[in-house]
This record gives structure tokens, sequence and C-alpha cells, in this order.
């Protein structure tokens, strides 16, 4: 039985950061990094804080790419101060942290015979990619392997989408994670357990993100196609919440750890040959994914006067995209070696067929056509 359901609050628009100022809880524990608070973002959430009599404690230690150890020190200083609210501030590595804060916090107080309540917890995003805000997913490191934590705990009470805080992003991350926003929502297009309800999140958020990104990408300072590009990764995270993702996640989830790339890159490089790999399953099931794939070419309004058309002007307009963005055209252009990275590829294909994001994908694969895709995508 399929479900549909979007919890958080969303506020937007720029300035909406004020919001802070309603938080009623005693004290707030706030996740951030040295940067957001080198751009002064994470003292306007302070001051906001304190306005409305919260008490703040801030923990700036948040790191990229977080593991186990990251998220226990989280928690470590997040008891020392009796904190209420969770708050963060950053980017998927913050609000992925605070999320396993909350994860493996219910997981100790549930052992010790205790019941959990959740702390509020406020997601405030400042690049526009992982649409973590609004999602029940948290990408951690564990054992060197990236591995994706699922569970509605995890899912944010509000989110906040304050486009001043995406402003001051270098074009290389605008690049990354617009394009893991578009993947996001090209997934969930095409899920298993796609409906309806998705289909139309899915849908605006691929047209939202292919008429704007390139804009936001050449001038941060357009505010318009900074708004709407955020908006677009929100959309694209309700929509895979509810739908799950594909192989392009679970392949870049095994690609990017081993390689320590962005999610965002590890995602770009193999996009293209994991639609191509969808669209050419036998039977029923390549019809109706290339139908799909058809569909979002009519939405984006590349020619699509047949479903082949739509499909081939689909991929090529996601190539064209990626160029407009400076993203490599292949992994080997990237600069990853072909004797490292043909060494690596046996490991990464067992860990993407284990990954939590491969049973929705519209193909079921195996372990030699992931490898064969990890292959066809270096070259």
């Amino acid at each position: 039985m399929k479900q549909f359901q979007v919890k958080p609050k969303i506020y937007f628009d720029e300035g909406s950061l004020e919001f802070l100022k309603e938080i009623q809880d005693e004290s707030a524990f706030v996740l951030s990094d040295s940067i957001m608070e080198k751009l002064g973002y994470l003292q306007s959430a302070a001051d906001y804080l304190q306005s409305a009599g919260v008490r703040c404690n801030v923990f700036t230690d948040v790191k990229p790419e977080p593991d186990v150890i990251a998220v226990m020190n989280a928690i470590s200083r997040y008891m020392e101060y009796n904190g209420q609210a969770i708050i963060a501030l950053g980017g998927g590595s913050a609000i992925d942290t605070a999320k396993a804060m909350i994860y493996f916090l219910r997981q100790a107080v549930e052992k010790a015979g205790h019941a959990f309540k959740k702390p509020l917890f406020i997601a405030v995003p400042t690049t526009s990619g992982t649409g973590s805000e609004v999602t029940d997913f948290s990408v951690l490191t564990i054992n060197s392997k990236k591995t994706a934590l699922i569970d509605k705990i995890m899912v944010p009470d509000i989110a906040i989408l304050d486009s001043t805080c995406t402003k001051n992003l270098p074009p290389h991350v605008i690049a990354d994670t617009g394009l893991d926003a578009l993947v996001h929502a090209v997934e969930a297009y095409v899920s298993k357990d796609a409906t309806d309800c998705t289909d139309a999140l899915a849908e605006k958020a691929v047209y939202i993100i292919y008429h704007n990104l390139v804009s936001f990408f050449r001038n941060a300072d357009d505010k318009d196609a900074r708004q709407r590009i955020q908006r677009a990764s929100c959309l694209a995270g309700m929509a895979f919440t509810n739908t799950n993702l594909g192989i392009t996640h679970s392949m870049a989830h095994a690609f990017g750890g081993t390689f320590h790339l962005s999610h965002g890159r590890a995602n770009a490089l193999l996009m293209e040959r994991v639609i191509e790999y969808n669209a050419a399953a036998p039977g029923d099931d390549g019809r109706r994914v290339i139908e799909k794939y058809g569909c979002l070419a009519k939405a984006i309004g590349v020619p699509a006067r047949t479903v082949r058309e739509g499909y081939v002007s689909f991929v090529q307009a996601v190539r064209t995209l990626k160029r407009d963005l400076k993203i490599p055209a292949s992994i080997k252009n990237s600069g990853i070696a072909e004797n490292d990275f043909m060494a690596a590829v046996e490991t990464m294909a067992e860990q993407a067929m284990n990954d939590r994001c491969t049973p929705t994908n519209p193909r079921t694969p195996t372990k030699d056509e992931i490898v064969s895709i990890y292959k066809k995508a270096f070259n």
C-alpha cells in the first residue's frame, strides 16, 4: 500500500530566518560549521534566538561527510549543555549530523528502557541540493563506507528556506548541489514507488532546475534564480522522501566515499549512464521508464514528438546542462586515475548492490550491470 506524506512546516522567502524569534523552548543546540560562522549567518541565528529568550549553545565542529564519531561528539556536547531544540544551520553535512543525533539518541534512550521524546528539530539549509530539510534520509560514513540511514524520526519539524543563506556559495558548489537536486527529482519520478503526488513534485523540480540552475551558477546575486533553485531542491526532497531513490545514488554513495568526491559531483558523473541503463530495461519496464523520461522532456520544453525522441532529448538536455555547469564529461576527465578506478569497481558495485536506494530503482540491476555502468561512466 503506497502512501504520501510531507511533515515539515516550511518557511521561505528572503529573511525567513527571522522565524527563529518565534521559538519557545528554553534552550537550543545549534549545529553549524566555521564557514557559516565566518559569513555571519550563525550570529544572525543566535541573535534571533536570544531575542526570544532562548539560551543558545553552538556546536561548529560539523565536518564534511560526517561519520559516527562526529555524530557522537555532537551528542556528547548536546547532553553536556542539556539542549532542547536542535537547529541545523548548514549544508547536507550539518543537517545529516543533526538527523543522526536524533536517530542514535532515540536508540540509546529506548535501550535504557525509557520513552523517547523527540526534541523540536529545525533545519536551515545553506546549500540548494540535498533537500535534507524535508527528508527522512541521513548519509553517514560508517566503516569507511557511505551509508544511508532512513527513518521517519529524522524528518525535521520545521524547515526554513532563506535564500540569503545560499548567496555566498561558490559556483562549483552551486553546480554540484543543483545537480544532486536534479538527480533526486529524476530518480523519484522513475522510482518503483512513484505516485501521482510525487510525480507532480518531481516534474516541477526538474523544470525549475533546468531553467534556473545555470543562471544561479553564473550569478549568485540573481535573487530569482537563487530562490527558485532552493525551492526546487525542497520539492525534490519532498518527492524522494516518499519514493526513495535509485542506483545513481547507490553508486554515488560508494564512488564518492571511495574517491572522496562531493555527493553531488559523484551523482553528476554517473547520472546519464544510469538513465541509459534504466531506459534499456526489457519489456514493459523499459517502455514505462522511457515514457517517463519523455514526459520530463515535454516538461522542460525540449523536442518530444514521440516517446523515443523525448527520451533522447532529455538525455541530451542533461548533457548540455552539465556542460554549461562545467562538469567533466566523464569520470576520467575529472582526474581520477584509470588504474585506481578499475581496481575499486568490484567493491563499489558490491556496496551499491547493498545500498538502501537500490530496491526502488526502476530496473533491478545485477552486480555485473553495476560494474558495466561504472566503466561506461569512466570513459
